[in-house]
């Protein structure tokens, strides 16, 4: 191990204690923000402390292994032990390299997922629905809550655009690499003569603006307008201005919101939206100078960019970024994701340990 990184990680564990016994003072929870930013602090070096503590032990069993070379009686089994103490080593090595690279400051944060129908008209949009449930099953699974913020149903099912807030731990920096053209070949049932047609939805993953300053907005920055939500009609109709609308105008970023029947709340989902596609907008930019620089293997973040195809008469998925092919469609439409998500950031890290490799 590199002395640099081993100096790290003992100062890593003696913050950790210093975090212990801070926490361990009688009035530590007087301070409910600062207890919570050092509980959130321990529970990131927990993790990265144990596993440098079982390197400590690996490392002090091959030192006791090699002592022991040197009797004849004991050489077979201190050779083994070395050999097995030199694998443990190399394995927690690898780990810890991984435990810290750089972190995502949004990874923990909860997103608002748009889906938009795109190329394929009916049947663009019924995938767009399709990918919302699958997304739906996913965050379920992992026991995150899903809310509709906003939709624009198609005529045949579906979805124009919907807009979801997907809250739990971890949300971001499991879905972030979900944003993209997601392309589908597959046979509409509108389709008589069993063709296979090709449609295709955008993804965008946006993390939530954190309400204390991510993201400031200016109220004459902004044009609000209100409207009759619309609606299937009967019993259920909208009969007062509740639905708003949102334009940014120095963007000409524009969200509607028109789900609840409040147009405070409406307003307020809607200035939440505006708020992490602002924030998205922000990382975009950041990210395309960084590209500019390293060509990312996990893609661009483009929202034109084709990142996957899903081909339902071969029942596959594959991911173009990083030439990954599954043959378990239907299980990944029910939302199956982790094998997908787990590729994904596999990836990303290799692209960056290359990165800080070659610095």
């Amino acid at each position: 191990m590199k002395s640099s990184m081993r100096s790290r990680l003992e100062q890593l564990s003696h913050r950790l204690a210093e975090i212990d016994a801070l926490l361990a003072e009688p009035d530590s929870a007087g301070d409910m923000n600062r207890f919570r930013k050092l509980t959130r602090e321990r529970a990131e070096l927990e993790p990265v402390v144990a596993v440098f503590a079982a390197w400590e032990r690996a490392s002090a069993d091959r030192e006791t292994a090699r002592e022991l070379l040197s009797d004849p009686d004991m050489k077979a089994l201190a050779q083994e032990e070395l050999d097995g103490a030199d694998d443990r080593i190399q394995q927690l090595e690898a780990d810890l390299q991984i435990l810290l690279l750089p972190k995502d400051p949004d990874d923990d944060r909860s997103v608002f997922l748009e889906i938009r129908a795109g190329t394929g008209g009916d049947e663009s949009a019924l995938f767009a629905g399709d990918l919302l449930r699958m997304y739906a099953r996913y965050a379920e699974a992992r026991g995150w809550r899903v809310a509709l913020i906003s939709e624009s149903p198609a005529e045949l099912g579906g979805y124009k655009e919907v807009i979801a807030h997907i809250e739990g731990d971890g949300v971001y920096g499991r879905l972030k690499f979900e944003s993209g053209a997601h392309r589908v070949q597959r046979v509409p049932e509108t389709e008589s003569q069993g063709r296979v047609h090709t449609s295709a939805c955008t993804v965008a993953v946006m993390p939530e603006a954190d309400a204390q300053g991510d993201i400031q907005i200016n109220a004459n920055d902004l044009r609000i307008d209100t409207f009759r939500a619309s609606g299937a009609g009967g019993q259920h109709i909208n009969k007062t201005d509740s639905a708003v609308r949102i334009t940014h105008l120095p963007t000409g970023l524009v969200v509607e919101c028109q789900d609840d029947r409040s147009q405070h709340r409406n307003k307020d989902k809607a200035l939440q939206v505006l708020a992490a596609r602002l924030k998205d907008r922000q990382q975009q930019e950041a990210h395309d100078r960084e590209a500019a620089q390293r060509k990312s293997l996990v893609g661009s973040g483009d929202r034109s960019e084709r990142i996957r195809t899903y081909n339902f008469p071969q029942g596959r998925m594959t991911d173009h970024r990083i030439n990954l092919t599954l043959y378990k469609l239907a299980q990944i439409m029910d939302g199956d994701l982790d094998e997908v998500t787990q590729a994904l950031l596999a990836e990303h890290q290799a692209e960056q340990l290359a990165a800080l490799a070659l610095d």
